[in-house]
């Protein structure tokens, strides 16, 4: 077995629509299903998800403040008064201010930018930049995805006079700025029907409604933005990034050119992803390390080459983050595990003087991927005692509202259910965190600090080919709403495990399924998944949950799974029989499950006699007691061998090793009935006891060796040609003689003194199968028969159809 890292949930469709969107659409079943998922319900709907078009943009001036915002910028334009666009340093805050730029510097305005820097400024806007701002002669100031929590500084410029229109997207406080106008779909009363636009969004909606035409020219700016602030792709949103990433492919600007370019993206292949993963970062890395206006001015200079000078340095920052947040991140990890050792393990609130604030929001992202708890990440200022942080959440915990409950402690805090931003005094640290552990508490199950992933719907690998693979482009772009589709495929063969990356950390799978007498293959791919590979057996059968692509290769397209999660239900068994190096076998085991976050996991080992003990002590398989081991005793109970062992739960145990050879069959089943857990097993059935052997003396020959004591009076055992002399005139081999020495011993029918054993003087009469070791020699075959000499598939099934399902891990997991 291998248990999946998260809760899958297929998605339920409605036939009826689903045969209806066929219909109307002429479209693939597959895609019409995948419509219906994402809760379209009319095909008109549908027909705009799919096609778009600038028909089905909104009217900006629907936003509330609007009307009073053109008119403002317009008396501005007349009157040449200098403009303002006051930004954020995140890719959203760039992304706004350069299209502010764009459009102001076409409407032929007076203007410059300011963003504040994220360390000496902090978020949003402050008295400091007011006071600058009337001192260089500003008579407007147009905020950008900020702004709607400033209502002191807003204040405060109206005392300098300066006017000031706010367009944000951020959750509105209580009570509003007192600015000239405020736009925000959010804000209470507006009547805008799309409520998610990003910052970039309200910007160009403004830009929408000064040109009095939609600004097809700023559509890159805001699918940049759009995407990099993770809003949701559908409505509005999926219109501005489904044209934009289309521009960009021919893009207009030398910032998005030379940015695509060092990112290392094929311009006529862009998509929301490269925007997520390689665009924004970097455009990131500006406002988290040095000042954002960098990234301002790579998206607003025409000149080629100052463009590409600008794109190479923000990509030489994006690599100094990624390393700064490498580091960072070893160190949160420590601290969020001895948080967790002392009992406060809903949310983890990790802090540290001298981490660099701009990157905290990316290491709290990393700690939930990790340990999927809602994480506050903070850095303490050793000046000033204050702690600035930011925040990542998970479903069914809303970060925006857990902090409001703790705001006597905060000095400020802003944000949204899944991710915020706060500052306070770390002196209010311990008790801040204690709160957040129990709203979690009171709010979360345990079943909600199990990942949840969404699969849409339950496939062979026949039902997928390259054609309707390729029709799921049709819902691109995908991202935050309007997800790649997820597919879930079952009992899949494989034909060959490997490993990819410098490290070995990607795992790849070859697999195939037969459906309707048609065969099918395809190769999956797991990132990050490369420890996997140790825990998977050629023969298992796989579950895959995972997205659709096609790899093209050498001109030969392929149909491909990027594996999101993968699980095997059946128990599995590593044929470790007459294996070489057990002690690095069980070093890559452990490493295994050690790096696939295996938690607190450890393989235990299983002997099936007392007399094992001491044999097993002087192998090669080293152990020591990090490694627990078993004893199987008469009764068929297990004895923990150490003190590993003593401290955890036999039945609880995922991975078990079946070390010596069973003396019984009903001991080995003994042993499997009581692995309720178990979920791979290791069979190495060494010999280590004094009775290794499957050939049985008959009576006959116990007598003669009885006889021959009786008449030496002893025998010197250590002594090799006198052993040799009689096992040739005895008939007996040395091993059998060795075996019934030790019966006799075991019937103190002889003792041992040095090299020497003789008769007891009276022994009491016992018969041979009193003897333990005897009783083994009788039950060898038997045993032989299924631990030795069956294949290990025989041996799999053995084991499968003796061990107990009740309270199976696996089936608790799932």
């Amino acid at each position: 077995m291998l248990a999946p890292k998260a809760r899958w949930s297929i998605g339920n469709a409605d036939e009826m629509l689903i045969e209806t969107f066929v219909r109307e659409l002429q479209i693939d079943p597959l895609v019409a299903r995948l419509l219906v998922l994402r809760d379209i319900r009319t095909v008109p709907e549908a027909e705009q998800f799919i096609h778009g078009g600038v028909q089905y943009y909104h009217d900006p001036y629907l936003l509330d403040g609007m009307l009073p915002a053109v008119e403002r910028i317009r008396t501005a334009l007349q009157n040449n008064e200098f403009i303002r666009i006051y930004g954020d340093y995140d890719a959203d805050g760039v992304s706004s201010t350069s299209l502010m730029y764009h459009l102001l510097k076409g409407l032929g305005a007076r203007f410059d930018t300011y963003i504040p820097h994220r360390i000496r400024e902090g978020y949003g806007l402050n008295r400091s930049a007011m006071a600058l701002a009337k001192e260089q002669g500003v008579d407007l100031l147009i905020t950008v995805d900020t702004g709607i929590s400033a209502v002191q500084e807003i204040a405060y410029c109206q005392e300098l006079g300066i006017d000031v229109i706010v367009t944000d997207h951020h959750e509105p406080p209580e009570h509003l700025p007192q600015a000239l106008s405020v736009i925000n779909p959010k804000k209470p009363g507006c009547p805008y029907p799309y409520k998610h636009l990003a910052g970039v969004g309200v910007a160009f909606k403004l830009a929408h409604a000064l040109l009095g035409r939609l600004p097809e020219e700023l559509l890159e700016f805001a699918a940049l933005g759009t995407v990099a602030d993770l809003m949701p792709l559908n409505g509005e949103n999926r219109l501005i990034v489904k044209q934009g990433l289309q521009r960009m492919q021919d893009s207009a600007y030398a910032g998005f050119r030379s940015l695509i370019g060092v990112s290392g993206i094929e311009r006529k292949e862009v998509t929301a992803g490269h925007i997520g993963f390689s665009l924004a970062p970097r455009i990131n890395a500006s406002g988290r390390l040095e000042a954002a206006d960098i990234a301002v001015k790579l998206l607003t200079t025409s000149n080629e080459t100052e463009a590409e000078q600008i794109a190479f340095e923000l990509d030489m920052l994006n690599k100094e983050r990624q390393l700064i947040v490498e580091d960072m991140v070893k160190e949160a990890f420590v601290l969020a595990e001895e948080q967790q050792a002392q009992g406060l393990d809903k949310v983890i609130v990790v802090a540290k003087e001298g981490w660099n604030v701009g990157v905290v929001g990316i290491v709290a992202s990393k700690i939930v991927d990790r340990f999927y708890r809602p994480t506050l990440v903070l850095s303490i200022d050793p000046q000033t005692g204050i702690a600035k942080g930011s925040a990542r959440s998970i479903a069914g915990f809303d970060l925006h509202k857990a902090l409001t409950v703790c705001e006597e402690w905060l000095d400020h805090y802003g944000g949204h259910q899944a991710a915020a931003g706060m500052s306070l005094s770390s002196s209010h640290l311990e008790a801040f965190t204690h709160k957040l552990n129990e709203l979690a508490a009171a709010t979360l199950t345990e079943q909600d600090f199990i990942p949840l992933l969404k699969a849409d719907a339950v496939c062979s690998l026949p039902d997928v080919p390259i054609a309707s693979i390729e029709g799921l482009e049709k819902l691109a772009p995908f991202g935050m709403g309007n997800p790649a589709p997820r597919f879930m495929f079952t009992d899949l063969s494989l034909d060959d495990i490997r490993t990819m990356g410098k490290e070995k950390q990607h795992l790849k799978l070859a697999l195939s399924q037969a459906k309707d007498e048609i065969s099918c293959s395809v190769e999956a791919v797991g990132f990050g998944k490369g420890s996997l590979s140790g825990l998977i057996t050629q023969a298992a059968k796989v579950d895959v949950l995972g997205e659709l692509s096609i790899n093209e290769w050498n001109g030969v397209r392929k149909p491909q799974i990027v594996m999101q999660d993968l699980k095997i239900t059946h128990m599995q068994l590593f044929d470790w029989r007459g294996a070489g190096q057990l002690s690095a076998k069980l070093n890559m085991l452990q490493n295994n499950l050690t790096t696939s976050n295996a938690k607190n996991q450890v393989p235990g080992v299983v002997l099936f006699d007392e007399t094992d003990v001491k044999a097993f002590a002087a192998t090669s398989f080293q152990i020591g007691d990090s490694i627990p081991y078993w004893v199987v005793q008469d009764s068929g109970r297990l004895r923990p061998g150490n003190e590993t062992a003593s401290q955890l739960d036999f039945a609880q145990m995922k991975d078990i090793i079946l070390y010596t050879i069973p003396r019984s069959l009903a001991s080995l089943q003994s042993v499997i009935e009581q692995a309720l857990g178990m979920m791979r097993c290791y069979p190495v059935f060494a010999e280590l006891g004094p009775d290794s052997g499957s050939t049985l003396p008959s009576r006959e020959m116990f007598k003669m060796m009885y006889g021959t004591l009786q008449k030496e009076g002893s025998l010197n055992v250590q002594d090799v040609r006198l052993m040799t002399s009689f096992s040739k005139r005895s008939g007996l081999s040395p091993a059998m003689i060795q075996f019934i020495l030790s019966v006799f011993e075991e019937l103190a029918f002889i003792e041992r003194q040095g090299a020497f054993v003789k008769l007891h003087a009276s022994p009491a009469k016992k018969d041979l199968t009193a003897s333990r070791i005897y009783q083994h020699r009788m039950n060898r075959q038997e045993v032989e028969s299924v631990v030795m000499y069956s294949s290990a598939k025989e041996l799999e099934q053995w084991i499968a159809q003796h061990i107990n399902k009740e309270n199976h891990i696996l089936e608790e997991i799932i």
